[in-house]
């Protein structure tokens, strides 16, 4: 190896400043040095203030000499080195299902959508997991991701809901409020407020900035509150171009929000519609007979033309009975069938859906923003379920404790398509996927699935 001269001088000075370290033992070593390169060691001796011709000085009063500090420098950086390798490692295993969506430099086909289906198995789970969120004190019985920020709100049994960066792994904050249990959570589509419901019989509104603090309480159910949702705004809805403005008493304003109302579902057997603005219950529906626990919400497919009219999109093929239009919520519980209604124009329903053995434990429709949505969902015509021409957009997957997953069309009256029967306890938790070719469940059974349809 090869040194300058400075680097050299380096060197040596920092041989010097050790043997002058380690006392009396190393004093002759000391001189030795000192007299074959005086230059480095006078220079040294200078800065530290240490005179040779005497009995050698103590360690320095500045701490570990510079040789030391740089020799067990190399080993930490060593293992930051192994470390960082290996996460690489893992990161490129995790994502190695984006490789066919990816050209040979590296950037994505953005208008092709990727030679082959790894861009449809995007957040689909693999282990292990990314992070494990720790500060509840109770179960945790409700979850909500931000459409915005890599946010998600967590609600428990200990009755607070907790703020988390699921990218980073940080806790963020606690929203304290409810006395009991809290039931079920969800963000606003604008990302700007949070619904939470508890057993405690109330419904609270969050803004999510500046103080997080409370901004309304809803009441009026008569039993446990079991599951909320924003109702996404209808094709047109003129408040989604609407000047942004506090109102003067507080509340929510729906062009903040980019919602108008709320949803609810109870163990009195009703679900409510409340007006976020007004904070009165606008409708009641009261076609379940039993403890409704689950609710799911679609946004309405199309665009809005010039004064808030909806228009049809060019890419979207509709037909007279189609329910592409239409801003829909599904609702079910103990009574073992899911309503699906027409969130507006008299919340009229849309369909009845029976078969499930046992209580309905999750609803969910295709996983996408609940904002209208003004381009046709991308998935491939092979990947819908066989001798069925039913839209990734109609389908509705249910969750039950008859350990069973149901997929569902909500068009031409509904029906079902298929029946998944993997899991060996209560299925808890559904959701279809964003490309409309996976369903997703979790249950009793401590998994997580994930079904392939077109592979059915």
């Amino acid at each position: 190896m090869v040194l300058t001269d400075r680097q050299r001088t380096d060197l040596h000075a920092g041989i010097y400043e050790y043997l002058l370290s380690r006392g009396a033992d190393f004093a002759d070593v000391a001189k030795a040095l000192a007299a074959a390169d005086p230059d480095a060691c006078q220079a040294k001796s200078n800065a530290t203030g240490d005179d040779t011709s005497k009995t050698p000085p103590k360690r320095p009063s500045d701490g570990t000499p510079l040789l030391e500090k740089k020799w067990t420098a190399v080993p930490r950086l060593q293992k930051r080195v192994l470390d960082l390798e290996k996460q690489l490692a893992t990161n490129a295993k995790h994502h190695a299902h984006r490789n066919a969506a990816l050209g040979i430099d590296g950037t994505a086909d953005m208008a092709g959508g990727g030679s082959s289906g790894g861009r449809e198995r995007r957040f689909l789970p693999r282990q292990p997991c990314s992070h494990t969120l720790q500060s509840h004190s109770a179960g945790i019985s409700a979850l909500s991701v931000h459409p915005i920020y890599t946010m998600t709100a967590s609600g428990s049994e200990d009755g607070t809901i907790k703020l988390w960066d699921y990218e980073s792994g940080d806790y963020l904050r606690t929203l304290r409020g409810h006395t009991n249990v809290v039931t079920g959570v969800d963000f606003s589509p604008s990302g700007m407020y949070l619904v939470s419901c508890s057993t405690d019989l109330s419904i609270k509104i969050w803004e999510v900035k500046d103080n997080f603090g409370c901004v309304r309480t809803l009441r009026g159910h008569d039993h446990t509150v079991s599951d909320v949702r924003f109702v996404p705004p209808p094709l047109g809805a003129i408040y989604l171009n609407s000047v942004v403005e506090k109102t003067a008493g507080g509340g929510v304003d729906a062009a903040s929000a980019q919602a108008k109302f709320v949803i609810t579902a109870s163990r009195d057997g009703t679900v409510k519609f409340w007006d976020l603005e007004t904070g009165f219950c606008d409708a009641t529906l009261s076609d379940h007979g039993d403890w409704v626990r689950c609710l799911a919400v679609r946004g309405a497919k199309g665009s809005a033309g010039a004064g808030g009219e909806s228009q049809k999109s060019d890419s979207v093929d509709v037909a007279e009975n189609s329910t592409d239009s239409l801003v829909m919520v599904a609702s079910s519980g103990n009574d073992r069938t899911i309503f699906v209604y027409n969130a507006y124009d008299k919340r009229e329903k849309v369909a009845e859906l029976r078969g499930h053995d046992h209580v309905v434990e999750s609803l969910s429709f295709l996983c996408t923003s609940v904002m209208p949505q003004e381009q046709k969902v991308s998935t491939a015509a092979s990947a819908r379920p066989k001798s069925s021409t039913a839209s990734p957009w109609d389908y509705l997957a249910s969750a039950s404790r008859d350990r069973t997953v149901r997929l569902w069309s909500v068009s031409n009256g509904g029906s079902c398509l298929m029946t998944f029967r993997a899991h060996e306890n209560w299925v808890r938790g559904v959701l279809v996927h964003p490309s409309g070719n996976y369903v997703l469940s979790c249950g009793d059974d401590r998994t997580i699935r994930v079904f392939d349809i077109k592979e059915v």
